[in-house]
């Protein structure tokens, strides 16, 4: 187990283009699972790859346990690396797979063998173990690709999407095997995803990257109830926080005709207008003709059996301008229905209209 210290690294494919990580400052404590999420090409995987030495640092430094790792070769940083595509040998046995790098590093066969064991019972793929790759599973090839990594004991995992091949069942039960096994080693462990869902359900606390710089780092509930941006408002949160900019006057927000009122602090920070941050349960459908409501024209009916969500556009707005209302069960509504809605201004959250940052200190 060990620190990881990223201190303003920095990685430049080009002199010419931006950063593709930019001065990342990231402190992950011994034995924390930490996931970075974000946008494709937003320098998360870069960012993994330059801990485990597959990428240099063009600025900046990266500390494994306190040590600088400029100049470490991989080999010798003892970090394992769990790839997307579970990049196996085709011709070896799960067990050959598991031992390969064992044996790359002098380790004896009896103490190979013996971790290898170790692992396949930790992995449940004691049954597995002289099938070849071919003859396996999706989700076995990711856990002999895991169980890889497992055996070499290292101080550092980093993970890079290996979920992204799995199918949807599979992929929810493989990361609750993931998050156990790293509860159970506590080895320090990066997993990269671009699953926000993914992210929010495994890791101790969540990176979130945006165009190569870091934005936020917290709980997964700070990230949801707390998000220092409009940016980490929009990305986390399954379905996504609807966003609109609104006028504001005498300390009141005008949401589609619907008031919104700020707190004192919040309105003298807001100006003239600020952007509103509206979760679906911030969302409640009221009687049609309530005033001070939003009527909506439905266009989908997400029915996912322990909850429902319905999308709509305003009757009086753009067809793009999409709310999502998070439904009662006992709620039944029908696809091109008009319902009305109002918002709870508790559960708002008011961003500066030209920043985008958070307008609570």
């Amino acid at each position: 187990m060990a620190t990881v210290y990223f201190d303003e690294a920095t990685r430049r494919f080009t002199a010419q283009d931006p950063p593709a990580v930019d001065a990342v400052t990231l402190d992950i404590a011994d034995g924390e699972f930490l996931v970075l999420v974000g946008p494709s090409g937003c320098g998360k995987s870069t960012t993994l790859r330059m801990l485990a030495g597959l990428e240099p640092i063009d600025g900046g430094r990266i500390l494994i346990d306190g040590h600088d790792q400029k100049g470490v070769r991989p080999r010798d940083r003892d970090v394992a690396m769990v790839f997307q595509s579970y990049a196996l040998y085709p011709n070896m046995s799960a067990a050959e797979n598991m031992a390969f790098a064992l044996r790359n590093f002098g380790v004896s066969k009896a103490d190979a063998d013996a971790r290898v064991a170790e692992a396949a019972k930790i992995l449940e793929l004691e049954n597995l173990l002289d099938r070849k790759p071919g003859a396996m599973s999706g989700g076995q090839r990711q856990r002999v690709a895991m169980g890889r990594a497992i055996v070499r004991n290292p101080k550092v995992f980093c993970m890079d999407e290996p979920l992204s091949n799995l199918d949807a069942k599979l992929r929810v039960s493989t990361r609750s095997q993931i998050a156990r096994l790293q509860r159970r080693l506590g080895i320090t462990t990066v997993y990269v995803t671009h699953d926000q869902v993914e992210a929010m359900t495994m890791g101790h606390r969540v990176a979130v990257l945006k165009d190569g710089k870091l934005q936020q780092v917290d709980t997964p509930e700070r990230l949801y109830d707390h998000p220092v941006n409009a940016f980490v408002a929009s990305f986390i949160g399954s379905p996504a926080i609807y966003l609109t900019k609104a006028a504001v006057a005498q300390g009141v927000a005008d949401v589609h005709g619907t008031p919104v009122p700020l707190e004192r602090e919040l309105a003298a920070r807001a100006g003239d207008q600020v952007t509103i941050g509206l979760r679906p349960e911030a969302w409640q459908v009221v009687p049609k003709g309530t005033p001070r409501s939003v009527d909506l024209v439905v266009d989908l009916v997400e029915v996912l059996g322990s909850e429902s969500f319905v999308y709509g556009h305003p009757t009086a707005g753009d067809e793009a301008d999409r709310i999502t209302v998070k439904l009662d069960e006992r709620t039944r509504i029908a696809l091109g229905d008009v319902i009305a809605v109002q918002p709870d201004p508790a559960g708002a959250h008011f961003f500066d209209a030209t920043t985008g940052d958070s307008l609570r200190p």
